[in-house]
């Protein structure tokens, strides 16, 4: 089975915890080597967050496990790269 090297994630999050105890969180997951966490749109009391992951093998079951322990919620998965090495998007006529 190939490995997950990204996760581009849309998420809904609680103010707290903040998104540095969020990101700090997931990048200490096994297989995960870089987090980014972008917010988006912000609420009085919740804020949408876009999540990129980045590793040689990113467990999604955990992930999730880990955005619903800290309160948030994912809308979608935007975004999966697997197999042995990461590709971007190649430009197309939508485009």
């Amino acid at each position: 089975m190939g490995k997950t090297r990204r996760l581009v994630l849309d998420t809904l999050k609680p103010h707290e915890p903040s998104i540095i105890e969020m990101a700090d969180q997931l990048s200490e997951l096994n297989g995960i080597y870089a987090v980014n966490i972008s917010i988006y749109e912000m609420d009085r009391k919740v804020e949408n967050a876009k999540i990129t992951i980045e590793g040689e093998d990113i467990s999604y079951p955990i992930v999730l496990e880990i955005i619903n322990e800290m309160g948030g919620a994912v809308h979608s998965i935007d975004e999966v790269v697997c197999g042995k090495q990461i590709i971007d998007d190649a430009a197309t006529l939508q485009d």
